[in-house]
Parts: structure tokens; sequence; C-alpha cells
């Protein structure tokens, strides 16, 4: 089986950068990722409508990169977590966690017995169709699976430190969106309310010994990330990263051509003129 190079160097304090896809759902996208420099990438199922048969195309042609796959589910279910690890997923994201005992239900989803009740199937997608020892493939799996839980909510806030607590929970990912509007103060993600949030799931990640994760489209915020107690960042998303791009380039060409005075590319112009 696999092993999971991203679970491996947070575990050992360091810092883990990746991306995060909603849009692209295409066979090239994990390599492109990849080899751009992105160690881990998130699909996303919770708002983008994909279907498991989506999900199963893009872990099996993410497993051929260099890059850690992981899905947010749509929901805490059962059949979501587990269907996700079996066609390949080597970590799961799960949205609006409210309490410990919704944490729990997470890792015994995720995990084989005896930390979990994962039901058992080897020899497919997630251990690569390969022949072994099944009680070593039930060890490597369960300490390579790698567990988020999206603190989204002011319950989920209430519950932080419970939540972090548990065993089998690897990191906490604020859903600034929704936990601002949860909060009574919708988007507004430089309010004092948010920002004492953020700072109570990093102080409890760091009593609990968990991972802080930050989540932007912005660098400067990214890179200030690890000097205020974050260790996996998350470049967001693929269809912001293009439109970010694809804006910044068309302006600039754009500034260009009111500079030369044309208003039009070389193309446009007459060319009896």
């Amino acid at each position: 089986m696999r092993s999971n190079p991203v679970k491996r160097r947070l575990r050992e304090g360091g810092i883990a950068l990746g991306t995060m896809m909603f849009e692209f759902n295409t066979t090239g996208i994990a390599r492109i990722a990849a080899e751009a420099g992105a160690e881990f990438a998130v699909f996303d199922m919770e708002h983008t409508g994909w279907s498991i048969e989506t999900i199963r195309m893009l872990m099996a042609t993410s497993r051929a990169a260099d890059l850690v796959p992981m899905v947010r589910v749509p929901s805490l279910q059962y059949h979501f977590i587990a269907r996700v690890l079996d066609v390949g997923a080597m970590g799961v994201v799960v949205p609006l966690v409210a309490d410990a005992t919704q944490a729990r239900l997470i890792v015994e989803c995720a995990k084989y017995p005896p930390e979990g009740r994962r039901g058992v199937a080897f020899g497919v997608a997630h251990d690569d169709y390969q022949a072994g020892d099944l009680l070593a493939k039930i060890r490597q799996a369960n300490d390579e699976v790698l567990i988020l839980a999206q603190i989204e909510t002011v319950e989920g806030l209430n519950n932080v430190e419970a939540i972090a607590a548990v065993d089998g929970i690897d990191a906490l990912l604020i859903g600034q969106f929704d936990l601002t509007t949860s909060l009574g103060i919708p988007g507004q993600f430089d309010h004092p309310d948010l920002l004492a949030a953020t700072r109570r799931v990093i102080d409890a990640c760091r009593r609990h010994g968990k991972t802080a994760v930050l989540g932007s489209l912005d660098v400067p915020t990214l890179s200030r990330g690890p000097a205020e107690g974050y260790r996996m960042l998350v470049y967001l998303g693929d269809l912001w990263i293009y439109q970010q791009a694809l804006r910044q380039g068309l302006g600039a060409i754009r500034e260009s051509l009111a500079q030369d005075g044309s208003g039009r590319s070389n193309d446009d112009r007459d060319p009896g003129g």
C-alpha cells in the first residue's frame, strides 16, 4: 500500500502545501498540480455535485502522480467516507463537525477494526489491486489515512477542544464562509469574532498535537500561515486560481494595448495602413 508522505511530514512537525479542486475534473488535473509543486490535492464533493464515479476517476488518475489525493465528502455518513477511501482517496475532509461524538464517528468510518468499523476490502483500488498480508494492510491503512475535521459552526467552535482531543483526527480546518455565517458576521473575514475563533482552533490543535489547516487564495496570507500556527496550507481552488490568473493576464494585455495607443492587437490593425 502507498505511504502518505504528507501525514508523515505533519507528524514530524513539518509543513505541507497543496490545493483544492472544485471545477476541473479532468484526467490530467492531479498531474498538473503535482508538476506545479502541490504535495496534496483535496477534491470536493460537498459543493460540486461530483458523483462517486467522478471521484473514482480522479483518484485513479491522481494515484499516478506524486501527490496525495484527498476528498471532501458531502456530509458525515459512512457510505461517503468509506467509499471515497475504497476508490483510492488517501485522506478525507468532513464538513460541519459539531462535537466529539461526530469526530469519533468519522474515525470509525475511516479506519478498519479494531480502531474503526470500515468494511474490509483489499485487492481493490485503494491498495492498487495488490495481494499481501491482510493484517499488515489493515495496520498500514489505519496509519496512513489522513483525517481532517472542519470547524464551521458556533457549536463546533464551542466543542473544538473535545474535537481536537479525539484520537484519529489529524487536523482541523476552519470553514470561513460557514463559520462567519454561523457567527452572524457572514463574509467578514477580518472581524474580531472570527479572528478570536481562529485563535481558539489553532490553540486547540497545538494543545492536542493536531495540525491547523489554512485555506486561502491569497499568497501573502498563506505565507504568514506557519508563523500563526498553521502547518497545512491549501492554495484554493482550481477555478479561482484559473480565474485570477486569467484576469491578471488579460488585464496586463489590455493595459499594454492602452499604452500602445491603438486599443487593438497588432492582428487587428489594417494591413494596408
